[in-house]
């Protein structure tokens, strides 16, 4: 076979046309030493603090410390199968977690791997771990309730969306249960929740996400899994990644989002364990000097972010989005630059209109576990003074039977009643105090003095008012049937009610006003109130249900 030249020529010409020299340049740097989940890596002059690393065997790493001739690094994987002399490649990126829609009802670990066999995760959007707080004027104040569905808290702790709200309390006094319980109850809500477990036992993360699917819960959570066989380097980023799903939907969608981190205390000995292998200099605690940080950069990431607006022609659309030539304002509602530009408008052809997917809020319930009720201890004394109140849950109440065992004394939430619908507010005003004063007669009470009927009669209002309180695990209340049942025992119709059958008052009750007054309860879910009007009905239906439940 011949060729001509012509035809060669005109093959290496076109080859030459097609070539691309595709050059991978990449910083690389080799392992010194490996152990424990961390390494030190020689050679990455220049990695930042926080840069994602790729190990020759494929496990992802993340920079922690740069130091004069080398950098310690912590092994988000695998670490028995990295050895010294290995190559690292820098990525020039930040950690980061895939986010959006798709991660929605899955349990996934701190790097967005699925876990839960239904297969992979298709998400186009990333957010990175790290990422700064919003500034003061990007946020507005909490005043919107955060149900838990917990009569207790919602009457007299209130949680406001976008406010940090610590569960404290010794190991087994029902921390999780109340997280489980407010996840469960935003069901109705359009709240998005992130359940990150730290630092616990397979099996149990298993049966809360079990209890989370049987309730239907899961169709709106994300599970991040960080198990205490996992590295120490994974529990210290789960809280991190979990922050990062649901700032994607607080930021990109406008939604609430629900964050727990179960718990912080396991978190925060993570972080001691690598800062102590990396050589950082040990502090109180044997903790290093900046665990107050890696919790305060966490939390003030939840907030409530300030609602953005925009001038536009009355005629547009309501769901019209901003252009490039948008001018955008931020503010609070009635407090916004734009009403001063509308003036020099038509006023009647133009409005003020929120921008679609602003003003989203994410609320934070941190967890913290004492030892033997030692709130003073280093890390709870940190969260303490970094969220905007605690639940304080006390092992004897526990064990007593009063179960959410809250420490209605040492509790708060400083939103306090601007989280709270109009109705709480009414009927469970004086509450908080009505209950410590009972908890200071019934020590009294117990060295056997003589009461006189005031005083007796108080203690009898608060015995039911405690019995009223009393919850089961995964019961959440619908925030109206807490209103009517406080109600009940605030104005005194359980006062003679034998204490054993409390609970039964409290169940027919409810059941008799959802099926007999469907109209007076639908009314006060619509407005969130209770006017005098349906208070004095109220009072007639609870007088009418009570003759029948004494003379059954």
């Amino acid at each position: 076979m011949k060729f001509r030249v012509d035809e060669i020529a005109s093959v290496i010409k076109q080859e030459i046309a097609q070539y691309q020299s595709e050059i991978d340049v990449a910083q690389v740097g080799k392992v010194l030493e490996v152990g424990d989940g961390i390494a030190r890596i020689y050679g990455l002059g220049k990695a930042m603090a926080g840069e994602m690393l790729e190990f020759e065997n494929g496990a992802i790493g993340q920079v922690f410390n740069l130091e004069d001739n080398s950098i310690g690094a912590v092994v988000l994987g695998d670490y028995l199968e990295i050895k010294e002399g290995d190559t690292v490649r820098g990525t020039g990126q930040l950690l980061s977690v895939p986010v959006g829609d798709a991660m929605v009802g899955r349990v996934v670990d701190p790097l967005g791997r699925p876990l839960d066999d239904q297969g992979a995760i298709d998400s186009s959007h990333r957010r990175p771990l790290e990422s700064n707080a919003p500034g003061i004027a990007e946020r507005q104040p909490v005043d919107e309730p955060l149900q838990t569905g917990i009569k207790a808290i919602d009457s007299m702790i209130p949680i406001g969306r976008g406010q940090r709200e610590l569960i404290i309390g010794d190991r087994k006094t029902g921390k999780t249960a109340i997280a489980v319980d407010t996840i469960i109850d935003q069901k109705n809500s359009d709240v998005i929740c992130v359940y990150v477990a730290i630092g616990q036992k397979e099996s149990t993360i298993a049966g809360v996400v079990d209890v989370l699917r049987k309730n239907g819960a899961m169709d709106y959570t994300i599970v991040v899994a960080a198990g205490s066989s996992d590295p120490a380097p994974l529990q210290y980023i789960a809280p991190y990644a979990g922050t990062a799903m649901a700032e994607y939907f607080m930021y990109q969608q406008g939604r609430d989002t629900l964050c727990v981190y179960d718990d912080l205390s396991k978190q925060a000995a993570a972080y001691r364990q690598l800062s102590l292998l990396l050589r950082r200099p040990p502090g109180r605690e044997a903790y290093p000097g900046d665990v107050f940080y890696i919790h305060s950069r966490l939390l003030e990431r939840s907030c409530k972010l300030a609602n953005q607006y925009m001038i536009v022609p009355a005629s547009d659309p309501p769901d019209t989005r901003p252009t490039s030539d948008t001018k955008i304002y931020i503010g609070v509602p009635g407090k916004v630059e734009a009403e001063e530009d509308l003036k020099k408008l038509d006023s009647d052809k133009h409005e003020i209109r929120i921008i679609p997917g602003t003003g989203g809020s994410m609320t934070a319930l941190p967890m913290v576990e004492t030892l033997e009720g030692e709130v003073s201890a280093y890390i709870p004394t940190n969260m303490i003074s970094i969220t905007d109140g605690q639940i304080y849950l006390e092992p004897d109440l526990f064990f007593a039977g009063f179960r959410p065992a809250i420490n209605v004394g040492i509790s708060v939430s400083r939103v306090g009643g601007k989280a709270q619908i109009k109705a709480m507010k009414k009927v469970a005003g004086s509450l908080r105090l009505d209950l410590a004063a009972y908890r200071e007669l019934e020590a009294f009470a117990q060295l056997g003095t003589e009461l006189d009927t005031a005083t007796q009669r108080q203690l009898d209002r608060g015995q039911r008012m405690v019995e009223l309180l009393k919850q089961d695990q995964y019961g959440p209340y619908h925030v109206i049937d807490q209103v009517i049942s406080i109600f009940a025992g605030t104005q005194g119709y359980c006062d003679d009610i034998p204490l054993e059958r409390v609970a039964d008052f409290e169940e027919g009750l409810l059941k008799y006003v959802r099926d007999a007054y469907s109209e007076l309860r639908d009314g006060m879910i619509e407005t969130l109130d209770l006017s005098d009007e349906a208070s004095q009905e109220l009072k007639e239906i609870i007088k009418d249900f009570k003759k029948r439940f004494m003379s059954a």
